[in-house]
């Protein structure tokens, strides 16, 4: 099969965000897969420098293997757009409103979509602590406005932890968000190009929640794919994922996440403009038993971001 692109790859990775370790991973395990393909791919890790990184790479296309802050929020992409280089995913502007939770949980909710009940509340605000909590009700969610992974994400269960809770995710953020917890099926829904490719649940071993350890560490979660719920159910998730990935204007590819209730319907937690792309990263675990394996997903994604570029 011939090359969907002859133009040299340099896949994107590392970083400065929390989420650096986890992006070196997706980055190396992107690059294998492409000259395991016969890409002509380098990988480049993104410094203070990227600027002169990238002239001295000469790609002709980049993989953006980046998460976290500048490289999933809409900067790398605006430096690729001025450097005229086509890139993989999501535009400035989708990247930046995925990854703000407070500007993609108020599109969500205008679009129709369901989000559970969330406060706003900015450092230093005391008294906008202490309100949220009383609006909210316990158990409640405290997390950054802008972090990924779930860096700085905290379940709440009495208002004696709530404190310790809101000082982790302001060291991480300006702005948190103060939400009620809802209780059900964690489920994650992959997309590519323009179709829902699947629908996995995630069951967390510990924390209570899909938590950085639960994603990252051995035995943290087990996975059941497709999720365990009706056809019905899994058809709606399906849809309200593909419905948020286009209210956002994303593309090439995303992973949706949601509670579903036990009533079966589903409530968006955000968007991933970037998922985790290591072998056994969701995304690539719900594109396997899809039919389409680790190698090809990353084919497509180039493939995607080249006819994107030629438009």
């Amino acid at each position: 099969m011939a090359l969907v692109s002859k133009k040299k790859i340099g896949v994107l990775m590392g970083g400065m965000s929390s989420e650096r370790e986890v992006s070196l991973s997706s980055g190396k395990a992107i690059l294998k897969a492409l000259t395991g393909k016969g890409y002509d791919a380098v990988g480049i890790d993104v410094g203070p420098d990227v600027v002169e990184q990238i002239k001295a790479s000469g790609i002709g296309i980049a993989f953006n293997g980046l998460h976290g802050k500048f490289g999933e929020d809409g900067a790398i992409q605006g430096l690729l757009e001025v450097l005229g280089i086509p890139y993989t995913g999501s535009g400035i502007l989708a990247s930046a409103m995925g990854m703000n939770k407070i500007v993609s949980k108020t599109l969500f909710r205008a679009a129709g979509l369901r989000v559970g009940p969330f406060r706003v509340v900015n450092r230093g605000d005391r008294p906008g602590l202490v309100s949220a909590q009383s609006e909210i009700g316990y158990p409640l969610v405290v997390k950054p406005s802008a972090e990924g992974s779930s860096v700085g994400v905290s379940v709440v269960r009495t208002a004696e932890r709530f404190d310790e809770a809101a000082e982790l995710a302001f060291r991480y953020d300006a702005e948190i968000l103060v939400e009620a917890y809802i209780s059900g099926m964690e489920v994650q829904v992959g997309i590519l190009g323009n179709r829902a490719l699947g629908a996995i649940e995630i069951v967390p071993q510990r924390d209570g929640f899909y938590s950085y350890q639960a994603k990252y560490e051995a035995g943290g979660s087990q996975h059941y794919f497709p999720a365990r719920v009706p056809e019905s159910v899994y058809k709606r998730a399906l849809d309200a994922g593909l419905h948020a990935h286009q209210v956002l204007g994303c593309r090439g590819y995303s992973r949706v996440d949601f509670i579903i209730d036990g009533n079966g319907e589903p409530f968006i937690l955000e968007v991933n403009t970037l998922p985790g792309m290591t072998a056994t990263s969701l995304l690539p675990e719900i594109a396997q038993g899809s039919g389409i394996g680790f190698p090809e997903l990353v084919e497509e994604i180039v493939r995607l971001a080249v006819i994107k570029s030629e438009k």
